[in-house]
């Protein structure tokens, strides 16, 4: 698979790593992928992401990031939806965080690493890596680009892509961004 892959799409997936290790996780999430496209320069989803404004409100899309894990990974629309049950996902939080310590439901994607000690990629990042090959031989595109990745993310349900659409970059709109208005439609 990782032969397909352009060289920022490559840098991309090292950079992923490279957050995981920083983050101390055992696993790359989903998460390590969105950032490490948002700190690539020069290349296709860099320019999407300058397009749409989404590189000069990094912080905020940690933030939303961030209050996802502290939700214990609880999208926005999940905690709607059990909002909607009588269900107030802040009062849980809050009252677990007085028991356990602040931070204490944050999403942990811990796994077993290898013998070699290499993180390992959580299903959620390894679905978006899976989605980016089948998106570019659907655009008739050869070979898998950074672009590829970031349309995945976009497009597979969870935190990032709902922090994405927040923030302007649902996958219509990179994907005008990415390739005009015709591909869009």
């Amino acid at each position: 698979m990782f032969e397909r892959f352009t060289k920022s799409a490559r840098e991309a997936v090292t950079c992923a790593v490279g957050h995981a290790e920083r983050a101390n996780a055992d696993s790359v999430t989903e998460e390590h992928l969105l950032l490490a496209l948002l700190d690539l320069e020069g290349t296709r989803s860099s320019f999407a992401f300058a397009s749409l404004g989404i590189d000069g409100r990094r912080a905020s899309l940690e933030a939303a990031l961030a209050e996802a894990r502290r939700r214990g990974g609880l999208s926005q629309s999940d905690t709607d939806a059990l909002t909607g049950l009588g269900i107030d996902v802040a009062e849980i939080v809050s009252r677990f965080e007085e028991a356990h310590g602040e931070g204490a439901l944050q999403a942990d994607c811990r796994s077993k690493r290898w013998w070699s000690g290499r993180r390992s990629f959580t299903p959620g990042a390894k679905s978006v890596l899976e989605k980016s090959l089948r998106i570019a031989p659907g655009r008739g595109d050869r070979s898998i680009g950074d672009e590829h990745i970031l349309l995945a993310l976009t497009v597979m349900p969870g935190v990032v892509a709902e922090v994405l659409a927040e923030h302007g970059a649902a996958h219509a709109t990179v994907q005008r961004a990415l390739f005009g208005e015709a591909a869009a439609s």
